[in-house]
């Protein structure tokens, strides 16, 4: 039967669109499923401030009468200014394994990226480089950290079927600390801080941390990535934007910021693993779901680091290695041992090096970007 494409337009679309990954991945011990509040807030302009200013559609294919497949269709011009290039980003791309339905969501991305002049289309990514981005291509029996992505092993397979390329790709390492490691980094932090004339920046209380030091955070992010594949200077309200979703969530304990002279030199934000938490969650905070998470807040073995940046004229200094001892070091003495790096561009040399001196280290999951042209008509 022919596959029929749906624009995402009312809110039974919205509702069908995030509800198509739970039923996609029942079952999967592997997968984490998000907050559906939270995917419903993404798909809403009146929350997502991207929604206003990249020109997006949404769609679903239907097949016998049921949703069995979903894509976003967005185009960050900004992005294409930067690279020079005409892109069309596929986005939240999820489906039962099906050729035709897989062949019509790609074509419907494709038409609109050909409406509005694009020549190549290339994803999975989101509206921003801190949107989950990249298809799962390795590491489909580990359990998916929370600002990652989980997908079955055979999305990869279609895409390569349409001809797809590989464009980049993430790395995610799961590291194992030794007390041989937190002693190392007792003994020599301390000694490269104080070469350098560094001082750490004590975060007690969030609020003071959003209000005082967040947009600073965000400056120094843009400035660290801003030569990065994917990655486009953040403005005032898309900072505020992910401000406040990362901010919601972070204890001031894995905030990690240095000073240099009074200024903001480099940071680190991390949380504890909530991907257990959530898979007991199911999608709903409420009833029990927030109880599962504040508890995976405070007692966990595993941490996820999020985000980490150093001002570009201090990237010599190792600062980046510093803050990640000093996360090391807090997760140690809260009882944890366990780094889950979530994804580092291949490309990254410099982010890498940071994990050369551990000793118990393993790539466990891969993610890429796809690419092709956009096929004439």
């Amino acid at each position: 039967m022919t596959v029929q494409i749906k624009p995402v337009t009312t809110k039974k679309d919205i509702k069908q669109f995030v509800n198509l990954q739970f039923r996609l991945y029942k079952g999967n011990k592997y997968w984490v499923p998000p907050i559906k509040s939270d995917e419903y807030h993404y798909l809403d302009p009146k929350h997502n401030p991207a929604l206003r200013k990249f020109k997006n559609k949404f769609f679903l294919a239907i097949k016998n009468g049921q949703v069995v497949g979903r894509a976003g269709a967005a185009i960050n011009h900004l992005y294409n200014e930067k690279t020079g290039k005409k892109y069309v980003r596929i986005i939240k791309i999820e489906f039962i394994d099906d050729q035709e339905v897989f062949d019509a969501l790609i074509k419907a991305v494709e038409d609109f990226g050909r409406e509005h002049g694009m020549e190549l289309i290339h994803g999975p990514l989101g509206f921003t480089n801190l949107d989950n981005q990249g298809l799962l291509i390795e590491g489909f029996d580990r359990l998916q950290p929370v600002a990652s992505v989980y997908h079955h092993p055979y999305y990869k397979q279609h895409f390569e079927r349409l001809n797809f390329e590989k464009e980049e790709d993430w790395i995610e390492m799961r590291i194992t600390i030794t007390e041989d490691e937190v002693k190392r980094a007792e003994r020599l932090v301390p000694l490269v801080m104080k070469r350098f004339g560094l001082k750490q920046l004590e975060i007690t209380d969030m609020k003071q941390a959003k209000d005082k030091y967040a947009d600073t955070l965000f400056e120094i992010l843009n400035e660290a990535f801003a030569d990065l594949t994917y990655v486009v200077p953040f403005d005032e309200e898309l900072r505020q934007y992910y401000i406040n979703k990362y901010f919601s969530v972070l204890n001031p304990q894995y905030i990690k910021v240095l000073m240099k002279n009074d200024e903001l030199a480099a940071f680190s934000l991390a949380m504890p693993s909530l991907s257990k938490a959530l898979q007991k969650a199911n999608g709903h905070l409420f009833p029990f779901g927030f109880l599962h998470i504040m508890r995976a807040l405070k007692k966990n073995d595993t941490l996820e680091l999020l985000l980490t940046g150093v001002r570009h004229k201090y990237r010599t200094m190792g600062l980046g290695a510093i803050v990640i001892a000093l996360q090391q070091n807090t997760l140690w003495n809260n009882g944890g041992k366990y780094f889950e790096t979530t994804g580092m561009l291949e490309s990254n040399k410099a982010v890498l090096a940071n994990w050369k001196q551990y000793k118990v280290k393993e790539q466990h999951r891969r993610r890429r970007c796809y690419v092709k042209p956009i096929n004439a008509e």
